[in-house]
């Protein structure tokens, strides 16, 4: 495979950019490699800088859920961008939008656009911390939630431990309200509140985690977290960034039939243009500025073009049978690559849920961080590149998320298990 063209750009980019990239995981350090520069994309397929096509499982890191390029999508978008990009003021898109999130997501009363799911978690605990008047917060360790100050915590010696910076240039102080416990433990979260009584104000968790690989709830976790957090006065908010109408049209919460205090959102709702949002109870929600006193601001927050591209792909995930088909295709991948692996006798630990899904390569269950984290990186980082070389594009990283799209067809799903097929026997 001739890469020459995207190693020529990324010594570029290296002279203007940090890294050579705008996000570091595209750096491709992980996996030993150097990035792939992308120039196009259409359906299943992304098509690099050199011209070699793959069939692509990282859909923009999620939100590409129809495919690239939908057709509809597009047609609206470059109708959009004739009227205006930008206003900086209110659009009866933003209604529109607005309205379909509210409908579809059980949680959300209420809701306020952003601009990417950063800015929708960290909003999402400032107002959570302004309803409760309380500082702390609890998340789980091996759950993203963004690049907030607050969020860049790690667990630290256990489970139940004050978080410490996990970046330089975060402030212990600001780290010190941050709790981390474990997820799918629910005697953590358990331990954390008692030695900290009153003095949460909420539990954010990816109902799903996406960011440490495909981790599902064990069952009864998020009932229990539910429930822990009605007892205290604790707002409960599902990161639904990756899962929010991803797994299901009204998320996470949809599928486990457990609703949150407050839910946030990512690029899907914008069809892959840079877009977030935040909502919940509108007793909550309407502690935001300006009909409340808990400062959020954005000038790009609602922009017409990631709203009308966002309207756009709601209306087709709305089409009957969709998440059926959807369900079908990626239990059909899944599958295959377990079966693949288990043919050529190397053990992974599969997981799936909807259409997210990851070959942990374990011979263990993966369940939390501390499990995931055991997972061979280096067998992985091979696999990886094995299957960039038969056209088979997978985040380069064991601990993210692979995506099937409603685009991929049963020929690119076979090319892709016939890779897998390969690349395990090759190990």
């Amino acid at each position: 495979m001739n890469l020459t063209t995207s190693a020529s750009l990324f010594r570029e980019a290296q002279r203007f950019i940090p890294g050579g990239v705008n996000s570091p995981v595209r750096a491709f350090k992980s996996v030993g490699a150097d990035p792939v520069f992308i120039r196009k994309a259409a359906g299943p397929t992304i098509t690099d800088a050199d011209g070699n096509s793959y069939i692509d499982y990282v859909g923009s890191w999620g939100p590409m859920i129809l495919g690239h390029c939908h057709p509809q999508v597009v047609s609206a978008v470059q109708k959009a961008v004739e009227t205006g990009s930008s206003f900086g003021a209110p659009t009866e898109l933003e209604i529109t939008l607005a309205e379909m999130v509210v409908q579809a997501v059980p949680s959300i009363e209420m809701v306020r656009m952003v601009c990417s799911g950063t800015e929708a978690t960290m909003s999402a605990i400032r107002l959570a911390r302004g309803y409760t008047g309380r500082d702390k917060i609890l998340k789980f360790s091996g759950c993203y939630h963004g690049h907030a100050d607050s969020l860049l915590v790690k667990a630290g010696s256990g489970a139940a431990t004050f978080g410490v910076p996990d970046s330089p240039g975060v402030p212990a102080d600001f780290a010190k309200h941050t709790l981390t416990a474990e997820y799918n433990s629910l005697e953590s979260v358990k331990a954390l509140i008692q030695q900290n009584p009153g003095q949460i104000a909420c539990i954010i968790v990816e109902p799903v985690a996406g960011n440490m690989g495909t981790v599902p709830p064990a069952e009864g976790f998020l009932q229990g977290l539910r429930a822990i957090c009605s007892n205290e006065g604790i707002v409960l908010i599902f990161d639904e960034v990756m899962s929010g109408f991803r797994v299901a049209y009204g998320g996470a919460q949809e599928l486990y039939g457990v609703t949150p205090d407050m839910t946030t959102l990512g690029k899907i709702i914008g069809g892959g243009l840079p877009v977030g949002a935040f909502g919940g109870k509108k007793e909550i929600m309407q502690m935001l500025s300006p009909a409340g006193g808990v400062y959020q601001a954005g000038t790009l927050s609602g922009n017409p073009l990631a709203m009308t591209a966002g309207i756009e792909t709601l209306k087709l995930l709305q089409q009957e049978g969709f998440y059926a088909k959807l369900e079908e295709k990626s239990a059909y991948l899944a599958t295959g690559i377990a079966q693949a692996a288990h043919d050529a006798g190397y053990p992974i630990f599969s997981t799936r849920v909807g259409s997210m899904f990851c070959a942990f390569f374990t011979k263990g269950e993966v369940k939390d961080w501390n499990t995931a984290a055991a997972c061979d990186t280096k067998m992985f980082a091979k696999y990886f590149l094995l299957m960039l070389e038969e056209g088979i594009y997978l985040a380069p990283s064991q601990f993210e998320t692979a995506f099937v799209s409603i685009s991929h067809t049963e020929k690119e799903l076979d090319k892709t298990i016939s890779a897998a097929r390969k690349a395990f026997k090759a190990l």
